[in-house]
């Protein structure tokens, strides 16, 4: 499908959780991204009903609306009050036929383990960082410095600081420790390529297209330690690393240096499983990218780096959108047939 051919009147049925633990401010931001998105979408032609997900009966939330009437665009990131439930939501959708946005259930389930999907993807020769997941016996055997480590079971760089990088067994066996004690699980421990980062986005199904890779220029660190996306660097407005690590879009790279990373981003993207769009995270050592994290339910939010690769490609926030209720409406029983 080319973005120029896609259908602009089928109407969305736009999911997004609002849960009633946040703070006034949290959910002030939820109900302002929603919006906006649904705003974009219906300025493409989509009729668009906006359905805030309040709590974990998704099943009655979805109950006024019949299937075969909608779309579904699922920024559902999790039912409230059920952490890591995305795969969940999609469940749910699947089991009342509706046809929805992003990757299957399957696909959600298998990302939150990081290191089923490294050895998947070490299987068909995609390269990852060497690594294995540590209990705190083990951690003699590991020799490779300098290492970073992770919640072997989180997302959004939960855990992800500069004391996650680690220069010696000292270290390494203090930040296992910390993992296993502050988020009750095992720690993945990774050898740190202390190279260039770049995020790239993929849309499509059977045919693959890529977005303008994103750089994240971390020249502003001389330590090795900051030189990575931490947690604040997402979510702390006003931290160091949020402030200090620059966006270059496009990435400075040439022609046969786009070729071989967007390459390697597709083949991760197919091995997991994605479904009409993903963001994977690499960084580049001695001429080869190196797989970092797979994203299939990448951020949609306005000021994010998808929606900023696909206005740098020529597609705005709300046509982007579109293209991914597209896709999506391939696999609906009526809509699909106009598409």
């Amino acid at each position: 499908m080319e973005p120029t051919q896609r259908r602009t009147d089928i109407p969305v049925l736009m999911l997004h959780n609002l849960d009633p633990s946040w703070d006034s401010a949290e959910t002030a931001v939820a109900v302002e991204s929603a919006q906006k998105l649904a705003t974009e979408l219906n300025n493409e032609g989509h009729p668009v009903v906006v359905v805030p997900v309040t709590d974990a009966a998704l099943g009655e939330v979805l109950q006024p609306y019949a299937p075969e009437d909608y779309v579904v665009f699922n920024w559902c990131e999790e039912l409230p009050g059920c952490p890591r439930s995305d795969a969940l939501v999609a469940g749910i959708l699947e089991s009342l036929s509706f046809a929805y946005t992003g990757s299957s259930s399957q696909v959600l389930a298998l990302s939150w383990d990081k290191m089923a999907v490294k050895e998947m993807l070490n299987h068909i020769g995609v390269p990852t960082p060497d690594g294995r997941v540590i209990e705190m016996p083990a951690v003699d055997d590991w020799d490779r410095f300098p290492a970073i480590v992770k919640p072997s079971l989180e997302h959004c760089s939960f855990g992800i600081s500069a004391e996650a990088v680690v220069f010696d067994r000292r270290e390494l066996k203090q930040r296992v420790a910390f993992v296993q004690d502050t988020f009750k699980q095992p720690a993945l421990v990774e050898a740190f390529i202390d190279g260039r980062e770049f995020h790239v986005t993929l849309w499509g199904n059977g045919v693959v297209h890529a977005l303008p890779a994103a750089e994240m220029d971390f020249s502003a660190f001389e330590n090795a330690k900051d030189r990575l996306c931490s947690f604040d660097s997402k979510f702390t407005p006003g931290s160091v690393d949020y402030e200090k690590i620059e966006l270059r879009i496009p990435a400075a790279l040439d022609p046969a240096q786009i070729s071989t990373l967007n390459q390697t981003a597709k083949r991760a993207y197919r091995a997991m499983g994605c479904r009409d769009f993903a963001r994977i995270d690499l960084r580049l050592e001695n001429d080869l990218y190196y797989v970092l994290d797979i994203n299939p339910n990448a951020d949609l939010s306005a000021d994010t780096t998808l929606v900023y690769t696909a206005e740098a490609a020529g597609l705005s926030y709300g046509a982007i959108a579109s293209l991914l209720v597209n896709l999506a409406a391939q696999r609906h029983p009526i809509f699909s047939q106009g598409n």
